[in-house]
């Protein structure tokens, strides 16, 4: 993976699925290194499970998949983010009765 300095940001050049291109981006170079790496391996694999070996279908068989992986990395942050919520939200009431208590010289 090459890349090129241009202000802030950098051009890398690499391949997914032996295919060329280009990505301008901030990014340093480990996160693009795994940014790729991730997707030739799930193109990989859908190359390997679609039946006629087409990019294009496998392309997007890798969309669907990081497309599923995302909605319920996101659903489940979601579900963890409520439920912290509901645990302050518990924490901060018993405070506040316990500060009452203490006002009121329990």
């Amino acid at each position: 993976m090459d890349s090129t300095k241009a202000s802030d940001k950098k051009t890398y050049d690499f391949l997914i699925a032996g295919v060329p291109y280009k990505l301008r981006t901030s990014h340093d170079d480990a996160t693009v290194q795994e940014l790729v790496d991730f997707v030739n391996d799930k193109m990989n694999v859908a190359m390997t499970v679609t039946k006629n070996g087409s990019f294009q279908n496998a392309a997007v068989l890798t969309a669907l998949n990081v497309a599923e992986e995302l909605i319920l990395l996101k659903r489940k942050a979601h579900r963890e983010l409520e439920r912290v919520e509901e645990k302050i939200l518990k924490l901060s009431v018993e405070l506040e009765n316990s500060k009452g208590a203490k006002s009121a010289g329990l």
